[in-house]
């Protein structure tokens, strides 16, 4: 790999790190911690919630109609979701092994805990749970993607990807067979550890 891309690859996680550092600090400032693995605000962070939370009738009166009309078409969206969440989990529990690709923890991607947030009334918990599936999903049928991509053909493209996955860059670039033929095997191998 060209030494220039693996220094900025490496800027780029330790940018990620320092991210990470100031939303851990973030939270620590709106007083949000875990304790026993859940989310724990103090009494007078909760008392505020509380009083912040539109009650569901007002929320659903002042929507607005158009709003209202769309709704089914959004929610629709769950079955082709749950379908590709299903497809997608089999594949990953029949194929991998077989590759000795490293499987993809679905806990990492699925996280639900915006209905411990006691300024949301029901329909927005709903809301954030649904949301909170489909983007973790596609975070997770991603990450799948990409370890299969990384296995079985890890070459740029001839043009620029608009937001490709963090193995990208990694990738031996587009027309580089010297570089794929020398390097398909430790990239196979990095595909089968759980690095990420």
């Amino acid at each position: 790999m060209n030494s220039q891309i693996a220094a900025l690859i490496e800027k780029i996680q330790s940018m990620e790190l320092e991210l990470e550092a100031a939303l851990a600090k973030r939270r620590a400032e709106l007083r949000v911690g875990l304790e026993h693995g859940r989310v724990a605000f103090e009494e007078e962070i909760l008392r505020r919630h509380r009083e912040l939370k539109t009650r569901l009738s007002a929320y659903i009166l002042h929507a607005r109609p158009l709003v209202i009309l769309t709704a089914p078409v959004i929610y629709a969206v769950i079955v082709p979701l749950v379908l590709l969440d299903l497809f997608v989990t089999v594949y990953q529990a029949v194929c991998f092994p077989v590759y000795g690709i490293a499987k993809v923890r679905r806990r990492d991607y699925l996280v639900f805990d915006r209905h411990h947030l006691g300024y949301l009334n029901a329909l927005e918990k709903f809301n954030c749970a649904y949301c909170s599936y489909g983007n973790g999903l596609i975070g997770y049928v991603r990450e799948i993607t990409a370890r299969t991509e990384q296995y079985w053909c890890p070459i740029k493209h001839a043009r620029r990807v608009v937001g490709a996955h963090a193995q990208y860059a990694q990738f031996d670039d587009y027309g580089d067979a010297e570089a794929f033929r020398k390097r398909a095997a430790e990239l196979r191998q990095a595909a089968a550890k759980d690095e990420r």
